[in-house]
């Protein structure tokens, strides 16, 4: 089994929110200065230096930042759901328990994050089991799969949006494709993804751009492939949902090979 598909990054001095938003995979971030706030739909969870916040797959939050003078710095490692359940022998697990302060849980954290720059896929898979197992007093299980938002009836409309990601997109056209106005549109949207059109539109843009990142990219060409209107307008909508500008997370790439 391979691991290239687990991510870790860093960020430093973290003093702007990040609005509604979810990960398709696991997010375990330590917390290593400020105070990490998540709202997710019915409770916050406050992380303070030397916790662990944890966000499962699809769990729609956002992160507003406290005080505007404070700084957040954290690391977050990125583990799909399909290695999870194949770390816990085909078992879906689902986290209860969404800030842990355990020094034990800490270092194997950053053991795990070493382990990860080895890319020895043996070594990482020991200790991302020592890690997940370190992690299992707050788990229970979910007996569903892990497969996304349920749009219920906005299924075709979420299609439309994945095929055409690079294009722009405006509410007039989408409610169009929903046979709705769009004012209707736009509040039956949110009270069944939690996210406003646009605000969905975007993060799946930046999401789908992060990917095509590597060392020899384009970045000026990536936003004009996804319809941002200059680099700056990407810099700026990629940093709201990453943390950190395409730039740095480019150049964190290239630091790691």
């Amino acid at each position: 089994m391979t691991f290239d598909n687990i991510e870790s990054i860093t960020i430093e001095n973290q003093t702007t929110e990040f609005p509604k938003h979810f990960h398709e995979t696991f997010c375990f971030s330590l917390i290593y200065k400020g105070v990490n706030q998540i709202d997710f739909k019915n409770q916050s969870v406050f992380s303070e230096a030397g916790c662990l916040s944890i966000v499962n797959p699809y769990e729609i939050h956002s992160n507003p930042i406290i005080d505007n003078k404070s700084h957040i710095k954290f690391d977050t490692i990125y583990v799909p759901k399909e290695v999870l359940k194949s770390i816990l022998k085909g078992k879906n697990i689902k986290f209860t328990e969404q800030s842990i302060k355990s020094k034990k849980v800490n270092q194997l954290f950053l053991t795990l994050k070493s382990a990860l720059k080895t890319k020895d896929n043996k070594l990482i898979e020991i200790h991302l089991s020592k890690f997940i197992n370190s992690l299992k007093f707050c788990t229970e299980e979910n007996k569903q799969e892990y497969l996304g938002l349920n749009f219920e009836s906005f299924n075709q409309i979420n299609e439309y949006i994945e095929a055409h990601i690079q294009d722009k997109f405006c509410l007039n056209k989408l409610s169009l494709q929903a046979n709705i106005n769009k004012f209707g549109f736009s509040k039956k949207f949110k009270m069944t993804t939690g996210m406003t059109p646009m605000n969905y539109i975007l993060m799946r843009k930046v999401f789908s751009s992060k990917r095509l990142i590597h060392s020899n990219s384009e970045l000026t060409e990536i936003a004009y492939l996804y319809n941002f209107t200059d680099l700056a307008h990407f810099s700026k909508t990629f940093k709201r949902f990453i943390g950190i500008s395409p730039k740095k997370y480019k150049e964190s790439i290239i630091e790691k090979t």
